[in-house]
């Protein structure tokens, strides 16, 4: 369909809860090829429905060459200690600080013919796995910042040209 735009750090619909997909129809499948076309651009590795202003259950992502999405992902497992890592985000551009992730992640949804989609990795994947996820439950990845890093990452968002 389209490459949609991302919305930014202010805007609702990023801090919302999304709802779950209960029935894939005509809106599903497009929403669908938006996330595969906006997330197929060059430095992303994954767009969440809210980022495209949806509130659905679903994500694309984009990392080492696999292009693909998910419905409704539930992220099951994470293990590994905890690091912090270099992260940003679409909706908060121009930024990037350290995030606190597990090194790998689990996450099981569906696909648009309802066959259970299971995604696991490490690394980048557990990375935009964790992040793609969040998104779904109205969190940024500046929760996931230290408070000392947090405020930094505050002062830098006011004084963007985008806020």
């Amino acid at each position: 369909m389209s490459v949609r735009p991302i919305r930014v750090f202010g805007d609702p619909v990023l801090t919302s809860v999304c709802a779950p997909i209960d029935e894939v129809d005509d809106g599903v499948r497009a929403l669908v090829r938006d996330l595969l076309d906006t997330v197929e651009l060059p430095g992303r590795a994954g767009v969440a429905a809210p980022q495209i202003g949806v509130g659905l259950r679903a994500f694309s992502y984009n990392v080492d060459g696999v292009i693909g999405y998910v419905l409704n992902p539930v992220l099951v497992e994470v293990s590994g200690d905890p690091e912090a890592i270099g992260e940003g985000c679409l909706s908060v551009p121009g930024l990037w600080h350290d995030a606190v992730r597990y090194p790998h992640a689990k996450v099981v949804g569906t696909d648009l013919d309802g066959n259970e989609v299971v995604l696991e990795g490490d690394g980048l994947m557990a990375q935009a796995l964790q992040h793609e996820t969040d998104h779904l439950d109205g969190m940024l990845y500046l929760r996931r910042l230290t408070p000392e890093e947090r405020k930094i990452a505050m002062r830098e968002i006011r004084e963007s040209d985008w806020f």
